[in-house]
């Protein structure tokens, strides 16, 4: 099924005559040129994969005797496809479906941090404010040691405040009402750690977080993020009270215990809400997911969504190191390195290939959930089951892999700004003697301080002799607007050319760097 949703230095130049390297006023050629895809059936690609990736969920869903499972593919703003095994309620025998409505546990507290932003991005509070600003009982918490700063708004968004880790316990406080919740910071909290200086996991921290938004806003958070987040969204049939959802879709949570299915009940919403009691839907989540992955790339069009890009963008940063997994095994047994951070209500993680993820885990009592998005292949993948700690964390990750292998995706590609086009023409035009360049306007101040010309020429002139003759100029191969690489291609060997310009409004060469490279095989 669709559904439309939001969403160093050279070159050829034997022979030549040198000529002026003029340095024209920036202009356009400064304008920034955002990455973009070169593969204009993507979307045809990728639902080629659904029937592997069917397969691969449902056999996931009958191994780990989950009641039901449903998942959703996203790309380029679209929910692709999508597929659901299984029964949303046993008693009933109703099947889970896209509109089933799940509890998604903990992958909850990014709604909760893209509240905190639009507050901070509205003036009402700063992230580096201290809690206690905003919940005067944390005024009297007690902290390990006398040098330890008091918890802000980002040590909370980031599980840096000092809380011990509270999976088992937080899961069992989700029905807490607010005054519980105060008179548990007001009774005193016990610490693992200084403020800071350490990444636990903390479910406390993000039901804290859901009353400063109340305080801020004046709202009470059910009704703050279902006016300014869930209908911006279109995400209408989202709640956070199951009484609110109706039976006829709401997923029912089990567990498997004795080869039975035996029901878990569910918990109303309560103060600890904010850290893991949203209820929603395939249909509705991949809306959400579609306004993350639209954060991406950076542009200059119309920004209209209920967070900023940018303030989304910050969401997705690796705020605070959360591990090095220096042997890491993907799913289907590639080893590959990967380090994790927690950015606001999220896991940031980049493995060895420098592919990134985003998105979160959600585990409950009755049920296991997970998104995970990779912002430079503008693809998702979402899955809700109603097992406890069902976990579909691992199995998204191989869907991921699987979807990017078999559909051939590629990353966003940057294009070339004008700029860096511009001064690889001319510093082609000067090679390999480097005439005039002292007095081209080509070079910033320090270059010819950095660099004597003597030897540069030198340097060039050996390389020159080691590649053979020239026979082609590379495409220039940018690392963002204002550096990049390109190939002179020789006979012999091939030199690889690096430069980089200043910060200037002109923007000028500061350090250029060449090496000879072996010829790749025909």
């Amino acid at each position: 099924m669709k559904k439309r949703v939001y969403l160093i230095v050279v070159v050829l130049a034997l022979g030549c005559l040198f000529a002026p390297v003029l340095v024209s006023a920036p202009g356009d050629s400064l304008r920034h040129k955002p990455a973009d895809f070169s593969d204009a059936d993507r979307s045809k690609k990728v639902m080629t994969t659904s029937a592997a990736v069917d397969a691969m969920f449902k056999d996931y869903m009958e191994s780990r005797h989950m009641p039901g499972l449903v998942y959703g593919i996203v790309l380029d703003g679209e929910l692709l496809y999508s597929g659901q095994f299984g029964f949303a309620n046993l008693e009933a025998q109703i099947p889970a479906d896209v509109k089933s409505l799940f509890r998604i546990a903990s992958m909850s507290k990014s709604f909760t941090a893209l509240a905190i932003l639009q507050l901070r991005d509205a003036g009402k509070l700063s992230l580096d404010d201290p809690a206690s600003k905003y919940l005067p009982e944390m005024k009297k918490l007690k902290y390990l040691t006398t040098d330890a700063p008091e918890i802000t708004i980002r040590h909370l968004l980031t599980h840096g405040a000092g809380f011990p880790e509270d999976n088992p316990w937080g899961d069992r406080q989700l029905a807490d009402s607010d005054a519980e919740l105060m008179q548990l910071v007001a009774d005193g909290i016990s610490f693992s750690n200084v403020p800071g200086v350490a990444y636990e996991y903390s479910n406390l921290g993000f039901a804290l977080l859901g009353q400063i938004v109340q305080k801020v806003s004046g709202m009470e958070f059910q009704h703050y993020t279902t006016e300014h987040i869930f209908k911006p969204l279109g995400m209408h049939a989202t709640v956070w009270e199951y009484e609110k959802a109706p039976e006829a879709h709401l997923a029912l949570g089990y567990q498997w215990i004795d080869d039975a299915y035996q029901n878990i009940p569910l918990e109303h919403h309560g103060s600890f809400g904010a850290m893991g009691g949203l209820i929603t839907s395939i249909e509705d989540f991949a809306n959400y997911m579609a306004l993350h992955l639209s954060a991406w790339p950076p542009r200059s069009d119309d920004d209209t969504g209920p967070l900023k890009r940018s303030s989304l963008r910050e969401m997705h940063h690796p705020w605070r190191f959360a591990a090095l997994m220096d042997q890491y095994r993907f799913p289907n047994g590639r080893e590959c390195a990967a380090v994790r951070a927690y950015a606001y209500g999220l896991s940031w993680t980049r493995d060895c290939d420098g592919k990134v993820y985003i998105g979160h885990s959600g585990g409950l009592p009755g049920f296991g959930s997970n998104w995970t998005i990779m912002p430079e292949y503008g693809l998702g993948v979402m899955s809700f089951d109603n097992r406890t700690y069902g976990g579909t964390s691992t199995m998204n990750l191989a869907v991921l892999d699987t979807i990017v292998t078999l559909a051939g995706l590629e990353p966003r590609t940057l294009p070339t700004s004008d700029i860096l086009e511009k001064r690889k023409n001319a510093l082609v035009k000067i090679l390999p003697e480097w005439k005039g360049a002292e007095t081209s306007g080509l070079f910033a101040e320090n270059f010819f301080m950095d660099n004597r010309l003597q030897d540069v020429v030198k340097r060039t002139q050996e390389l020159y002799d080691e590649a053979g003759a020239i026979h082609h100029v590379g495409p220039m191969v940018p690392m963002n607007q204002l550096r990049g690489t390109f190939t002179l291609e020789g006979e012999k060997k091939n030199i690889l050319v690096f430069f980089t310009l200043t910060p200037e409004k002109e923007p000028l060469i500061q350090q250029v760097r060449m090496r000879a490279v072996e010829k790749k095989a025909e």
